[in-house]
């Protein structure tokens, strides 16, 4: 099963350089894909920051939540609670200080450690942190 952080779920509804390879990835997926609930945050987050920088207006994000929605609503992702063994689990980590990880970011991680689950990010510096931690990640085909 994929999980999909933020970095990985944002392309698909708005135009960027990997939007493509996101798009072909969900196309090719039979069973739905695991987000977060941290993600649905981070995914109003941006929304909000888009506008505000004037990269979107408001109808057109407004299109793009509706989106979304429908997405979650027709089960293309599963979205998994945060849950207390998620912070602990994150708090771990930290704690080590081997990796150059921020809050949200371990926290999605500690999200992706699931059984049988491979964590898709765009993030190089959550893609690496999670194979040092020993998550699997997908690998794209141009790296």
């Amino acid at each position: 099963m994929l999980y999909f952080d933020t970095s990985a779920l944002l392309p698909y509804y708005r135009t960027e350089s990997d939007s493509d390879v996101i798009q072909s990835l969900l196309a090719a997926q039979n069973t739905p894909v695991l987000i977060s609930q941290l993600a649905q945050v981070e995914f109003a987050s941006a929304l909000a920051r888009w506008v505000r920088m004037g990269e979107l207006s408001e109808p057109q994000a407004n299109l793009v939540e509706h989106a979304f929605h429908e997405d979650l609503v027709s089960e293309r992702f599963l979205v998994q609670p945060v849950e207390m063994a998620h912070f602990e689990r994150a708090l771990h980590w930290l704690a080590n200080r081997n990796t150059a990880l921020r809050t949200l970011d371990v926290l999605q991680l500690a999200c992706a450690e699931r059984p049988n689950t491979i964590l898709v990010t765009l993030d190089t510096v959550m893609r690496a942190s999670a194979n040092y931690l020993g998550l699997r990640t997908y690998r794209f085909t141009s790296e």
